[in-house]
């Protein structure tokens, strides 16, 4: 710094500086230019944006799922309008009395509510499938920052009934359990979208245009039969309360076409109301458990040996006063006998009689026959969770395996497994594959045994509905029925203990049958647990009312008349 003529002070710049600032200058200039007529002539899409960002919003619209119903239209499974509650914490305000009125119409607690709005931003759901009543009365309290949002929810108006098989769908509306998870891709709509106009506020005050259209979920038409289903609902809770079990399922198939016209679980539940359910309400025991079948197991044993050609329906079994010894293991009968013929093996339920039969032919021609009706492998009912149960290669198989095998221990299945794999003997040995969708793309069935094998079993089946047989109970007056009992005890850590599975698996007409309904109670107390005692009551008493509701002709002029108790099954060993 010099001073100047005048005696004051100046500042003197070298030239490059000068030039360098003023440089400077004209460059930021030129970019501030540039990135204007960038975005303001060229890219002038992004200013427009962030301008339709202040008061355009692009909503969804909801699409309903599809409606679930049974093979009559009676629909199961049905979408209600309902109103979603959130919040913007930014935009929310309101006092401690607002507060707490809102808490108390989410039937919430005001500080976990106060908890759950902490927070600088962000969206928050405060409840789900609102009444339209409740909203209303919620947005009356004018909160600012409160927003519904249209949609809907499940509803099911068969409640327990239908259950485990309809299933259920979360509060995102899809499907978590059933057919609405099994079909959740039909079932399931597609959102639609629209451009609104919104005022300060948030509040819709002009309509721009549709983007996409919603498009609502597609119907499913099971074969299920809401009036079977009932049916078999009322019998089984019947049994399961007078004989104190634990819990049972049923299963009806038209034995024709393999479709599913029931299925029926106890513990059940309400799918409209699901507050604190315990897995075990949740369980489609007829799919998802398993349990040793015990005697039902016998007539595949017996058709076995008939196909080989190693027994005939007369033929004569040494059952050496009911008891059998292999190695260290004694197989036993309850009822004392020298000799069974094949038809009396089952109608008697000879545990000595079915291991004697199977021992007599190769283990591979019997695993050969359990795993063609599906034993050890899933059903394919199109249901989730299914099981295949257990049977193991019978190249492991030592002889007392074989021979309690034939009599249905050492292995294990589900109802809906064994209620399919009885179709052979309704359907002259042609096996049907499992159906629970109306209509549908139905295999054809497989022929299994010879008809010849499968009519000779029938025979034997409807012996065991007499009065001599385990099952006289079953009885259906008017018509002709045949099936076997099963009474199996529980494995639990890999020990028999004194517990029961009671089972009857039957069909009727016997003469030209029509359905196949399998019973299962599990744990049945109070010194009754026989199979014929405690399942059989429950198969009559519902096949006679469906074969009545679907007008299926009688077959027997006879009378049924029960008389005496059931001759109970041999215990497992």
């Amino acid at each position: 710094m010099k001073p100047a003529a005048s005696g004051k002070l100046f500042l003197r710049l070298e030239h490059w500086r000068s030039a360098l600032v003023q440089g400077v200058l004209i460059c930021g200039f030129l970019a501030l230019t540039g990135r204007a007529f960038w975005l303001q002539a060229i890219h002038s899409d992004f200013l427009q944006h962030k301008g339709e960002e202040r008061y355009s919003r692009i909503l969804s619209e909801p699409a309903s799922r599809g409606i679930i119903r049974d093979r009559n239209g009676q629909p199961l499974a049905i979408s209600v309008p309902s109103e979603s509650l959130w919040a913007n914490r930014e935009d929310l305000d309101m006092d401690r009395q607002q507060r707490q009125k809102l808490a108390a119409m989410l039937h919430e607690n005001a500080n976990d509510l106060s908890h759950r709005l902490d927070g600088e931003s962000g969206v928050v759901y405060l409840k789900r499938q609102l009444s339209q009543q409740e909203a209303n009365r919620v947005m009356a309290l004018k909160i600012p920052g409160l927003f519904l949002q249209h949609g809907f929810h499940r509803a099911y108006p068969r409640s327990s009934e239908m259950a485990h098989l309809v299933g259920f769908t979360n509060a995102d509306d899809h499907g978590q359990e059933g057919v609405e998870l099994a079909y959740e891709a039909r079932l399931q709509g597609l959102y639609g979208a629209r451009r609104v106009i919104r005022d300060r506020a948030g509040h819709v005050i002009e309509d721009v245009e549709s983007i996409r259209a919603p498009r609502q979920g597609e119907d499913v038409w099971l074969s299920v039969d809401a009036r079977v289903q009932h049916l078999a609902a009322r019998e089984l809770h019947k049994a399961i309360a007078a004989s104190h079990a634990k819990a049972g399922a049923v299963v009806v198939l038209d034995s024709r076409t393999g479709e599913i016209l029931a299925l029926v679980n106890s513990p059940d539940y309400d799918p409209n109301q699901r507050i604190r359910l315990s897995g075990a309400e949740l369980r489609n025991r007829a799919i998802t458990d398993t349990y040793e079948p015990g005697s039902t197991i016998k007539p595949f044993t017996i058709a076995a040996a008939l196909e080989a050609g190693k027994v005939q329906p007369d033929t004569v079994i040494s059952t050496q006063g009911g008891v059998l010894t292999i190695g260290n293991h004694r197989i036993h009968d309850d009822h004392v006998a020298d000799a069974y013929t094949v038809t009396e093996v089952i109608e008697h339920s000879s545990n000595v009689g079915a291991a004697r039969i199977a021992l007599g032919m190769p283990p591979e021609m019997m695993w050969n026959l359990f795993t063609d009706v599906g034993f050890g492998q899933k059903p394919k009912s199109g249901f989730p969770g299914e099981t295949g149960g257990r049977l193991r290669p019978f190249q492991n198989w030592k002889p007392i395996e074989q021979a309690t095998m034939a009599f249905g221990n050492g292995m294990s299945v589900s109802l809906i497994q064994m209620a399919r794999a009885y179709t052979i003997f309704a359907n002259d040995g042609v096996l049907q594959p499992l159906s629970l969708v109306k209509g549908g793309a139905h295999q054809a069935g497989r022929r299994v045994i010879s008809a010849k094998t499968a009519r000779e079993v029938r025979a034997m089946l409807e012996t065991v509905v007499s009065k001599e047989g385990t099952a006289p109970e079953a009885s259906v007056p008017g018509y002709r029925v045949a099936g076997k009992t099963g009474t199996a005890h529980k494995v639990e850590r890999g020990h028999y203990v004194n517990k029961y599975v009671a089972s009857f698996i039957g069909f009727a007409p016997a003469s030209a049958p029509r359905l196949v309904v399998a019973v299962m109670v599990d744990e049945p107390s109070g010194g009754r647990y026989y199979g014929g005692q405690i399942a059989a009551p429950v198969f009559s008493a519902l096949t006679g009312e469906v074969l009545q509701l679907l007008d299926v002709p009688p077959d027997n002029d006879v009378p049924s008349t029960v008389v005496g108790r059931a001759m109970p099954e041999d215990h497992p060993t």
